[in-house]
């Protein structure tokens, strides 16, 4: 059955689903043949400069003359390119509005671009079956207590004071961005007199500032800067990132939505996230994560709990390839660890590591469907109210389901934004299900 879907931006983007089977979706992405022509031009006037021909002079080499000389550099170049910069943010925004139960990651299985065709990047969704909820709103639900050590309360009360410091130190010497911010941006492609190619064709990307060396090049892109500036630049970062198969510089216009900064934790974006009103609400939610039981937090043990209530309401099979699939990333974690080879050693070690993936799995394709099932959606204010959790160790134990991986070989690179929706979405419904089982 094949169902063809266009997007808002018709021109650029349109989406077609195959489902070969009940479990297996085909979704091909289609690129416009204009966007990829465009494209194709753009890409041999970025590599002009780096051209000799016989008989030409350096950087006036003919546009024609390397797109024809040039074609299967550029055409290679040119399926990375729009991979990273527009079919990814495309994709998962089409799953969300669809409301694709995808078990797993989309796996892209096939790409055709050429010249003066559309370009079509054909991918494979393992697609569950619809998990008939019930209403989960009243199940009985007792929530983990605290410990209720005084030390506890002293102990949030200092993180509290400290992060308030910190706070008032950046009001007075905040220096625009800087190492360790998120920042949230828009980027599209200009022509030499700083002209969209196609005003329409603008993504949207998240980075988080690193320190490393090698990311010298897209730190140097926002670093001092501020929220709402709006600039065209050649930056070898955002090039190699998109595609370092070509010696093309395209025109980068770049402008800052947003910024997470790192150098104060925000309590009105707790607050917000949580939805608690009050200061004294606020003390009890810090609590969850400084109060333990057998190395567990209060915060973590509530989700187990309510997670382990909606699973036993809610009986269904895991994938077993998602579930092999989800064991190589938790063993891929706990060799980093030290302890591994103890743990290794342990009695029925294999047992445990395939109990857990498979709870994982469970977890969160029920959690998916609860998302489409309660229509929650997430907004730009929603990740910004996450990414605060991630900037101090104690509060990043607020976060069941963890960022997408934003590092490639130890150097930290953009995210797109409806992938780290996606896991976003997860989280505000994880919340959203401790709030309705623990009301009173």
């Amino acid at each position: 059955m094949k169902q063809r879907i266009t997007s808002d931006n018709s021109s650029l983007f349109s989406i077609e689903n195959n489902y070969e089977q009940p479990t297996l979706c085909r979704a091909t992405i289609i690129v416009s043949k204009s966007l990829v022509n465009t494209f194709f031009e753009e890409t041999a006037v970025a590599l002009k400069s780096n051209i000799q021909a016989y008989g030409f002079q350096k950087g006036e080499v003919p546009v024609e003359y390397i797109v024809k000389q040039y074609k299967i550099n550029i055409t290679e170049h040119l399926k990375e390119f729009f991979f990273k910069f527009g079919i990814v943010n495309f994709l998962f925004q089409e799953m969300r509005a669809q409301k694709l139960l995808v078990a797993g990651d989309p796996r892209l299985v096939d790409i055709f671009l050429e010249h003066d065709h559309d370009a079509r990047f054909v991918f494979e969704l393992s697609v569950f079956p619809t998990i008939p909820l019930n209403e989960w709103k009243y199940f009985p639900f007792k929530a983990p207590n605290r410990k209720n050590y005084k030390d506890l309360d002293r102990q949030v009360e200092s993180f509290v004071q400290e992060e308030q410091k910190n706070l008032e130190k950046h009001i007075i010497s905040d220096n625009g961005i800087s190492v360790g911010d998120w920042v949230n941006f828009n980027v599209s492609i200009v022509d030499n007199a700083h002209m969209f190619l196609d005003e329409r064709f603008v993504q949207n990307f998240w980075l988080k500032l690193g320190n490393e060396d090698v990311e010298g090049h897209l730190r140097s892109l926002f670093l001092g800067k501020t929220k709402g500036e709006d600039f065209v630049v050649h930056n070898k970062g955002l090039q190699d990132y998109f595609s370092d198969q070509l010696r093309a510089c395209y025109n980068f216009r770049v402008k800052i939505v947003e910024v997470v900064p790192h150098a104060y934790f925000c309590f009105d974006q707790f607050k917000d996230h949580f939805r608690v009103k009050t200061n004294k609400d606020m003390h009890k939610k810090l609590i969850e994560v400084f109060s333990y039981r057998n190395d567990v937090s209060q915060r973590l043990a509530m989700v187990e709990d309510a997670f382990k209530l909606l699973l036993s309401r809610h009986r269904f099979f895991a994938p077993n390839h998602l579930v092999l699939r989800q064991q190589k990333i938790i063993l891929g974690a706990i060799q980093s660890n030290p302890d591994y080879n103890v743990y290794r050693k342990q009695k029925d070690f294999n047992f445990w590591i395939q109990q857990l993936a498979e709870k994982q799995v469970k977890e969160t394709l029920l959690i998916d469907q609860l998302i489409y099932r309660e229509n929650i959606v997430v907004s730009n204010e929603d990740m910004i109210n996450y990414l605060n959790l991630d900037k101090r160790p104690r509060m990043k134990e607020f976060i069941y389901f963890s960022l997408p991986d934003s590092k490639h070989y130890g150097q930290e690179m953009p995210l797109a934004t409806h992938e780290l929706s996606r896991v976003c979405a997860r989280e505000k419904a994880i919340n959203y299900v401790i709030h309705y089982l623990t009301k009173k």
